[in-house]
Order: C-alpha cells, then structure tokens, then sequence
C-alpha cells in the first residue's frame, strides 16, 4: 500500500451497526477534515480524469458531490451533479434502478452532457453498483461517451464491480481504497 492510501486508509472511520444492526459505515467525515487527506485523494482522483481524457466530471448524490468537485477544479473540467429524482429544475433525464429493497431514481440536467463529452464519474463509495450502473445510462442516453469511474473506495465483497462490469462496456473502473 501507498503512503497515499494507507493516509487515506487512516483517515477512514468504521461507525458499527449504522445506519442499521450489522451494517459497519465507512465514515470519510474524518478524511475530508484533513487537508492533507482530501488534497492527496483530490490530486489521485484528479490525475485518474486526466490519464483517461474526461472532458466533463459527474458527481453523484450526496457524499460524490463533495469529491467530484474539488477534482473538477484541479483537473480543469466542468463538474455535472447526478441528483435524486426531483431536485433537479428544468428538462432533465432520469433512470430508474433497483436498490435491495425497492428502487430509486436519478436525474441529470438534458443540456449539461452532449455528444463529444467524455465523462469521468466520481463517488465516495462503490458497493453493490446500483447507483454507478445508472449513472452510466444516464451518461449515454445523454449522447456522452464515458471515459470511466472512479471511487475512494470499493467495498469489494458487495460485488458492485461485477455487477458494474457490463455497463462499463471497457471503460476503466478505478478504486483507490478496496476494502
């Protein structure tokens, strides 16, 4: 492991049985209140935008909003929010996905993404991929061309990367932290 990583690591609280019993949470509250740790994950985030040519970073609801931006400032990109369904005004595009229980929705401005965008999507966390999957058709259906996804960190023994791989169709998925 990295310095970067093993910092970032660090900086990553376990909250046992939240938000329900047996769910342990990875807080990153403590990583964003180090500048240290959230400007060495910002420049990782941004070089990973950088090496696969995005034009264009969206951020998904709510703790991707708070990483994607930043990267988009360092990389020099413009930054889309992927917000839940109804928060969004004016012409949007919305997909539908299956949580564990139920579903939900995601939205995206019509006019923030267009053909010849190549998309980097950023978010704190990748577990079962629900959320990452639609963003992806959301990007598409929009006429943008994904260039990749990129996470602080996956929760490899969810199988959100499996269940991401045939959405990604060759795109790069890049976890900084598996755990």
């Amino acid at each position: 492991m990295t310095g970067a990583a093993e910092l970032l690591l660090s900086r990553i609280r376990d909250v046992p049985d939240y938000p329900q019993p047996g769910v342990v949470f990875k807080d990153i509250t403590p990583l964003l209140a180090d500048p240290a740790a959230f400007t060495a994950l910002t420049d990782e985030l941004a070089e990973l935008c950088v090496r696969h040519g995005a034009t264009k970073i969206v951020g998904l609801e709510a703790r991707g909003f708070i990483l994607a931006a930043p990267v988009a400032i360092r990389a020099g990109l413009g930054f889309i929010p992927v917000r839940k369904a109804g928060k969004l005004p004016g012409a949007t595009l919305s997909q539908s996905y299956d949580l564990e229980y139920g579903s939900a929705e995601i939205e995206v401005h019509a006019e923030d993404l267009t053909a010849g965008d190549r998309v980097m999507v950023i978010d704190d966390v990748l577990a079962t991929g629900g959320t990452a999957e639609a963003s992806l058709h959301l990007v598409r259906r929009a006429g943008a061309e994904v260039a990749g996804v990129a996470v602080l960190m996956e929760l490899g023994f969810l199988g959100g990367r499996a269940r991401l791989e045939p959405a990604l169709k060759g795109a790069p998925l890049d976890a900084v932290l598996v755990v």
